[in-house]
């Protein structure tokens, strides 16, 4: 009777062959930013961490925020937990990288689609 240290490494692996990978299993509907660590990027982590669906990552010098289909981030609730300003251009300069759709709603919000579908509504 073969023991789990005697069976192939293949069948444990979680990767796959590229021909074994369908179109429907590569697309994800999740979006985040990733910022270097520092007052104003912990304010903003501190503040999504306690809204819904939000996943925040602390790493050694970056902090990485995480959502489901959309993450929305406003200013001014952002400013109130900085305890100074926030604008949309000082929080795109304080993000790092994002993935998923970005949009500037209005000057007190920033949103991250992680549908492109969602986006079509601010295309103009």
């Amino acid at each position: 009777m073969a023991t789990q240290a005697q069976t192939s490494p293949r069948a444990h692996s979680i990767f796959k062959k590229m021909n074994e990978i369908t179109f429907e299993e590569t697309i994800s509907h999740q979006c985040g930013v990733t910022m270097n660590d520092s007052v104003e990027a912990r304010a903003i982590a501190e503040l999504m961490a306690t809204k819904p669906g939000v996943t925040v990552t602390y790493q050694p010098a970056l902090i990485r925020i995480d959502g489901e289909g959309t993450l929305t981030f406003k200013m001014d609730e952002i400013s109130e937990m900085l305890g100074k300003e926030m604008t949309v251009e000082t929080f795109e300069v304080n993000t790092s990288t994002h993935y998923g759709r970005m949009v500037k709603v209005d000057d007190n919000t920033i949103t991250l689609f992680g549908n492109m579908d969602d986006v079509f509504a601010y295309i103009e």
